[in-house]
């Protein structure tokens, strides 16, 4: 049978008893033990706790004649357990709880405000009569330009012929209407480019992490 090493206290852990502290002052004086072993027992004296492998290893090493028992030596002794200790999170875990912590308090405060916020009203192009009749004149103007344009230059250019004068003011016109159709997506898409740029900053500024006031 293998002994155990007096210097290995893993295990199991007994509770120190009046029967466990009478034995460590007997075990050591005991000239049987080696002189580690004594130190061990002299030292185990004041604990409140022992190790059962170290223990056990005293009441091998002992003299037969003077050691007690196991089962008187271990009566009234009870296992202690301890606590394992917490595992350490990580940086990487940390800051990605930080992260998930920041959403669900976006999320929460949306959620706290949506009743009071008033809700954004959406610029839509041509919203009223006025800027519909507007920009009917407009287009109306700007066609009627682009005919009276092509109409005069192809009236020069072919000696002032009736047929070919009505096609270049139709083409006129059919040009105006495509610069005016381009120039309108151009400024509608400028226009939803800064109505988002602003809705994004009016929401980066109305939330302010609970995280970040604390620091």
């Amino acid at each position: 049978m293998d002994q155990p090493d007096p210097k290995n206290g893993a295990g199991l852990i007994l509770s120190a008893t009046e029967p466990i502290r009478s034995f460590l002052a007997l075990a050591s004086g005991d000239r049987h033990l080696s002189e580690e072993l004594r130190e061990i027992a002299t030292d185990l004296r004041s604990k409140n706790t022992v190790p059962y492998k170290l223990l056990r290893a005293l009441w091998t090493g002992s003299d037969p004649s003077t050691r007690p028992d196991l089962l008187g030596l271990f009566s009234g002794s009870d296992f202690v357990f301890t606590s394992p200790k917490p595992r350490e999170k990580s940086e990487e875990l940390k800051l990605r709880l930080l992260k998930l912590r920041e959403i669900a308090e976006r999320k929460e405060y949306a959620e706290l405000v949506k009743d009071i916020t008033p809700k954004k009203q959406v610029e839509e192009p041509f919203s009223s009569y006025k800027d519909q009749l507007g920009f009917g004149l407009h287009v109306g103007l700007t066609m009627f330009t682009g005919y009276l344009v092509g109409y005069a230059s192809f009236r020069a250019l072919f000696n002032r012929n009736p047929a070919l004068s009505a096609a270049g003011g139709i083409l006129g016109l059919v040009l105006a209407m495509l610069v005016e159709t381009l120039l309108f997506i151009i400024k509608t898409s400028k226009d939803d480019q800064i109505q988002s740029s602003k809705s994004f900053t009016q929401s980066s500024a109305s939330f302010t992490p609970t995280t970040k006031k604390n620091q």
